[in-house]
This record gives structure tokens, sequence and C-alpha cells, in this order.
């Protein structure tokens, strides 16, 4: 190793600059995508800049996912004895201190851990459970919850969908490796197909239905983006793929289809087609304020018909009778909502130093807002 290498090797590790934040998920794509929007929105710079004097300790940069097993999943959260045994051995060792300064999870089986965190830490950790955690309010600091689960209490955030967000520098990315896109804008359209559920069904009848309207849209000049999800039904994707090639319209399902351009086609697209499935494919292109046509399946339920009407009476979104509009409504940032609460919370327990306002000369020295 020569001297450089070696001075290199020696040189002190810098510390954590901010709160140290976990984020936690039970794998389920869903939950992960929100979990990671609110902590992207917590990491914005004006954001971020408020809370940079915590020096956390114990931060984690990559996302913890926890799969918990039987008996624990057969029993209410609240009733699990000794819950770090029902994660598998290799999961095990993540529930240790150093504890973070905030832990944000989501989903009903990441709550036990959330409560325990919360106790473990001594009620130092900030704890932050997003979707209705099945269990008492008052083991969590916060609970995120869309507004359609009707739950309510002093520490319960209730949400216009899902929490939705995506950084400038992402932003910057997409629109730099999809440029060309920017030659189509005007007609341009996005199709966000989800799949089976619980509540929904994504049938052939309704695929062949969507697949003639989405031809008549191509024939009057709408240029098409048709991305699929993980849970699209493996023949609808085939049919949806065979519809593209023959309209012209491009499609993505896959790595097999070459880089994921879904931010790409959400920035520049005119409009979009969603299925009713999923919150947070239509949560994702109401932050981008784009007029939502929401494309019905199979089946419903009284929260995603709560959540469709509560997206309509805000303006984002109407149901998709076979044509395309064009309208304007405030994009949905609900993760920055959040964002601003956890701040407000952690200010509360950390609050800023005290700076000196006098420099060497004895001027007085006007600092930004976010330092006052």
């Amino acid at each position: 190793m020569n001297e450089k290498s070696k001075q290199k090797a020696k040189a002190p590790i810098a510390p954590q600059v901010g709160p140290s934040v976990w984020a936690v998920s039970d794998g389920r794509a869903g939950n992960a995508a929100q979990v990671r929007s609110i902590v992207q929105a917590l990491a914005a710079t004006g954001r971020w800049m408020r809370i940079a004097h915590i020096q956390g300790k114990g931060h984690r940069d990559t996302p913890i996912t926890l799969t918990p097993r039987a008996p624990w999943t057969w029993l209410p959260g609240p009733r699990w004895p000794l819950e770090k045994f029902a994660l598998p051995p290799e999961q095990r060792s993540v529930l240790s201190p150093p504890w973070p300064d905030v832990w944000i999870a989501a989903g009903r089986r990441s709550a036990p851990f959330t409560a325990a965190v919360r106790e473990l830490s001594g009620g130092k950790t900030l704890t932050v459970q997003v979707l209705d955690p099945k269990s008492s309010h008052d083991a969590f600091d916060l609970i995120v919850v869309p507004e359609h689960d009707e739950l309510d209490g002093p520490n319960v955030i209730r949400t216009v969908g899902a929490p939705s967000y995506f950084s400038p520098d992402n932003i910057e990315d997409a629109g730099q490796a999809f440029a060309d896109l920017a030659d189509e804008n005007g007609r341009s359209c996005i199709v966000i197909l989800g799949g089976d559920s619980k509540a929904h069904t994504f049938t052939d009848a309704i695929a062949d239905k969507l697949g003639e309207d989405l031809t008549r849209l191509s024939g009057l000049g709408w240029r098409l983006r048709i991305t699929t999800s993980r849970r699209t039904p493996v023949p609808i994707v085939a049919k949806m793929r065979a519809l593209a090639d023959r309209i012209g319209a491009r499609f993505w399902s896959g790595p097999e289809d070459g880089p994921n351009p879904y931010l790409a086609w959400l920035l520049y697209s005119d409009a979009a087609i969603v299925t009713e499935d999923s919150a947070n494919m239509l949560s994702d292109a109401a932050w981008h304020g784009l007029p939502i046509h929401i494309a019905r399946l199979e089946g419903s339920s009284p929260k995603f018909d709560r959540f469709h009407e509560s997206l309509i009476r805000r303006g984002c979104a109407r149901w998709f009778e076979g044509f395309l509009e064009g309208w304007s409504y405030e994009p949905l940032r609900e993760a920055d909502r959040v964002a601003e609460e956890i701040v407000k919370q952690l200010l509360a327990r950390h609050p800023q130093p005290k700076l000196k306002t006098l420099d060497d000369s004895g001027d007085k020295v006007v600092l930004p807002d976010w330092m006052q």
C-alpha cells in the first residue's frame, strides 16, 4: 500500500449529518414505495437543512425488509410474544441498537416491530407507521393512512391516496435519459396497467375493451405509452404488447424492454389512463398533475370507491369513458405534507442550536430563514 493509500485508509469517517433514518417494509412493492417516497421527501435539501444539526447514529442507506413468519402472523400484532423471533434468523440483527432517530415502516406486519423499536429506544426513536397498523394508536408516534381508510386520532395523518414523491435528481436523470420524449409533447398519454388484487380482477374482456379504446385513441393522433405492473396477468401483458406493436405505441413491462421509462413517461405525457386497482399508481399520476382517466376493472371495494371519489372531488381524476380530456389541478404532494410533520416533531425533540449573529467585525449577519 503506497503512502497516499495509507493516508486515505486512516482518514476519519465523516459523521452522519442529520438524523439517522431506517426505511422498513414487508417487501411488498407498494408498501416499500410509500416508505421510499416519505424518506425522499424528508431528504429534500430545504427540509433536510432544518434538521441537519441532529447527529444521528446507526443510519441505514439500504431499505430494510422484515418478513415475519407463522405462527406470529396468525395472531394480531399486539399479541406477538418475543416479536424479534418472528423474523428469520438472518433478519433478527436488524432489531439492535444504535436505534435510529426516525423509523418509517409500512404494512400491518411491520407494525409490531415499529412499536417494539419505540419501546426499546426508550421513546427516543420517532416511529412512523404507514397504513393502518390494526392496533392501538398509542404504540406509534405518527400513523399515516389514506383518508378512505377513515381512521382518525391525534397522531394520525390522513392523506389523499398514497404519499408519492419524485426527487429533483430522479426527475433530472429521467428527463435526460429519455430526452427524445420532449419532442413528443402534445397528445401524449401514459397508460398504467395494474392487475389482480383482493378487490379487482383484470379480465380478458376488460383488456379487449381497453384495447379497442386505445386503438381508437391512437387513430385520433394520441401517442400512447403503455406500462404494466407486477400484478398484471401474463396473458394481459402479451395482449397489450401485441396491441402496442400493432398501433405503434411504446410499451414497457420489464428489463427485457430496456431501461424503465415510467418516470419519464409521467414527465412527458399530457394525460394518464390508470386502472382503478392501485392507489400508488393513481397517486403517482396525481403527483405530476396529469388529468387522470380511471379505467374500470372487474370488482370493487368500499375503500377503493371512497378513494376514487376523493380523487374526483379534488379534480384529479374522472372515469375513463373511451376518450381523453384535458384539465388542470393542484398536483397532489402528500409525501411532502408527511415529511413536514416529521420535521416538526424532530425539531420539537432536537431544537436547532442558537447561532451567533455577529461576524468578526461586530456587524450583524443576516441568516437564512432555516437557520433562524
